[in-house]
């Protein structure tokens, strides 16, 4: 860490480390927004750097109070409420789509992460917050590749399927067995259909390696009584 070791000043609060301490906070939320926003999901641009710049600005304070007004203070009590209340906002970035897929964990995780890089600036741990917001970044803008190429080529696979009748989910499930895949889990779901007025069923399936989900998909968007088949 003593690589890292800047000015004195630079760790007190005064002008020039609270001017520093919120631009960062606006650069590192800004960036991690930017790319959440380019993307349509709920919390964006402004988001971020409110999320951040709030976080840094509350442990800023908090130091404020310890350096200045009370030294036996706890420096980590408002910080601690930063993260109670990121929680709530977390929280309406995620929902249920009407398909049975849920959204927006991603997003909450980024503003959880983007208070956290807020709190370790607002203290002034500048290398963490630092090295945090270059891989929080890399975490979102980059790795959904890797996750893409993996999930594409993954044998274990979760359905949602909507049938007219019983009977035809049943012949669905024989001929998938027939094709040598294994069906690991079946159950009718609890909410019921979402786009027709048949049944609806969730299935846990594990795909031999000369089979890929896509090629599965196009077999079956046709079988009899199918009205809707998605991977969740």
């Amino acid at each position: 860490m003593q690589a890292f070791q800047l000015p004195a000043y630079f760790y007190d609060v005064n002008i020039i480390s609270v001017t520093i301490r919120l631009l960062l906070a606006v650069f590192f939320g800004g960036i991690i927004g930017l790319e959440r926003g380019s993307n349509n999901h709920p919390a964006g641009f402004r988001t971020h750097i409110l999320v951040c710049v709030g976080s840094t600005l509350a442990m800023l304070t908090d130091q404020y109070i310890c350096q200045t007004l009370a030294a036996n203070a706890d420096p980590a009590r408002l910080g601690a409420q930063v993260i109670t209340g990121v929680g709530f906002l977390g929280v309406g970035t995620i929902f249920v789509t009407g398909k049975h897929k849920i959204k927006g964990l991603t997003t909450a995780a980024g503003l959880w992460a983007s208070a956290c890089l807020g709190l370790a600036l607002g203290i002034g741990f500048y290398s963490g917050a630092l090295i945090a917001g270059i891989l929080i970044f890399v975490s979102l803008a980059l790795l959904p590749r890797v996750e893409n190429y993996f999930y594409q080529n993954a044998r274990m696979i979760n359905l949602y399927v909507e049938m007219d009748s019983l009977q035809n989910f049943k012949d669905f499930v024989s001929k998938i067995k027939s094709m040598g895949i294994t069906v690991l889990e079946t159950h009718v779901s609890s909410s019921g259909p979402v786009v027709s007025n048949g049944m609806a069923f969730h299935l846990s399936i594990k795909l031999p390696k000369t089979l890929k989900f896509e090629e599965v998909n196009m077999m079956f968007c046709g079988f009899k009584g199918m009205l809707l088949l998605e991977e969740i």
